[in-house]
């Protein structure tokens, strides 16, 4: 009789937490690898969707499903993607026949399945940075020449010729290859940078695609287009590479503690490609911190995410309004420093930054960009822009998370929708911090 009474207790204990766990949103996934945590994340924003709010699905449910189905968890989000694809190429033919902007709160970004690769390589392709740093030997004299040695290389070794002009109106573009004359148009409209970034992708063209096809081989994309996205990503990777070598670089960042806008003049490089180099150093010899990197417009749409620090970067729709990333458009080309903390607890060194992108030319709007990078706070010590951030007070941290829909914090004044498995009490006689809080 005791027996039976004493697991009865055990019993309802467990369902009591369990009850919990899913009412606080508490996170419960401590024995997950970085991959799963992924998965996590991204089968929870497709499950916050209006369309699953009846089913009134629990944490604890994503957490089996992932452990014992990993697949079929892939295989809802890849629906989920295409969902939003089919339901953004509807809303574009709604458009074209009324003439009428219609507005379509399930658009998605077609450069997902970049990220999903890039994710799950941790974006570090030993190979292709053997290749660059054989490429860099032959182009080392000096980073403020290094345009001039890349294309002496090209006309050396493919002659090919690269040649700048101003492209008319009527024919506008960024780069041009011509494989009939072998020669690489670059617009004037373009930084020194960019061109540099051009002329070694073109090297990379010439010389390593088979490289890269051997990472793009055995990758189940979900449409052709997605492969060809993904093999640009890969040409930029290793042009990128070519300009910053992994050992020298990896040296001049733990030498200077990431300071990304020193790195980037050593190396005569942008801000946004500096940022996208240190996401790269994860050679288990030579390894850099874990960042996490974003890019968004000053509308909220998020072009680029990586995240290596275990930071949740939103799959679909726009990021926190508590992200730095956002008041980076306050003050442009200043770089942001935040301690921002998740529900899960874990704290985060964040910085951002604007930069812009596009002709440079009088009379051409040029668009902004803000870049966002960070890592958890445990390597602080490591990350100059954290010597302004007092880490000590667990007070100084802005509290932030993915999104309005999956975040569990109630008491958040710029809250613009209802999360998930929570019963919204509307009183009419009481406003709390937002529209769905009345205490």
């Amino acid at each position: 009789m005791k027996r039976n009474y004493f697991q009865c207790c055990v019993f309802l204990c467990e369902s009591y937490l369990f009850s919990l766990v899913n009412k606080f949103t508490i996170f419960t996934f401590v024995n997950f690898s970085d991959d799963q945590l992924n998965l996590v994340h991204d089968l929870q924003e497709l499950l916050s969707d209006n369309l699953f709010e009846d089913l009134d699905i629990t944490n604890i449910e994503v957490k089996d499903l992932i452990e014992t189905n990993p697949l079929i968890s892939k295989a809802l989000i890849r629906l989920g993607d295409v969902y939003r694809k089919n339901n953004s190429e509807v809303y574009d033919k709604l458009e074209m026949i009324s003439g009428e902007n219609v507005s379509n709160p399930k658009a998605t970004f077609p450069g997902e399945a970049v990220s999903d690769f890039l994710q799950e390589y941790q974006n570090y392709f030993p190979k292709l940075e053997e290749y660059a740093n054989k490429i860099f030997n032959q182009v080392n004299r000096n980073f403020r020449t290094r345009h001039v040695l890349l294309v002496e290389y090209l006309k050396k070794h493919h002659k090919i010729d690269v040649i700048d002009v101003v492209p008319k109106n009527d024919d506008f573009f960024l780069k041009r290859y011509v494989p009939e004359k072998k020669t690489l148009y670059l617009s004037d409209f373009l930084t020194l940078d960019t061109k540099k970034i051009y002329c070694a992708g073109q090297i990379v063209q010439a010389e390593a695609m088979d490289l890269i096809e051997s990472y793009l081989k055995d990758y189940n994309f979900p449409s052709e287009t997605a492969k060809k996205l993904t093999t640009i990503s890969l040409v930029n990777y290793t042009a990128a590479a070519i300009l910053m070598p992994y050992k020298l670089f990896y040296e001049e960042c733990r030498k200077h503690r990431y300071d990304l806008e020193l790195i980037q003049h050593t190396f005569s490089v942008s801000f946004e490609q500096v940022a996208h180099r240190v996401t790269c150093l994860q050679d288990p010899k030579m390894k850099g911190i874990p960042f996490h990197m974003l890019r968004t417009d000053i509308a909220g749409n998020i072009s680029k995410r990586l995240s290596l620090s275990g930071i949740q970067i939103p799959r679909y729709g726009g990021a926190c309004p508590r992200w730095n990333i956002h008041s980076a458009f306050m003050l442009p080309g200043k770089i942001h420093c935040a301690l921002s903390k998740m529900p899960d607890g874990e704290r985060y060194v964040c910085i951002a930054r604007t930069i812009e992108k596009g002709i440079g030319r009088h009379g051409i709007y040029r668009s902004i960009l803000s870049i966002g990078l960070g890592c958890q706070a445990k390597y602080a010590k490591d990350f100059v822009y954290a010597d302004s951030l007092n880490l000590k007070d667990e007070n100084a941290a802005v509290a932030i998370g993915v999104n309005c829909r999956t975040c569990p914090r109630m008491d958040c004044q710029q809250r613009a929708f209802p999360p998930i498995n929570k019963n919204i009490d509307i009183n009419l006689d009481v406003r709390g911090a937002s529209p769905y809080v009345s205490n």
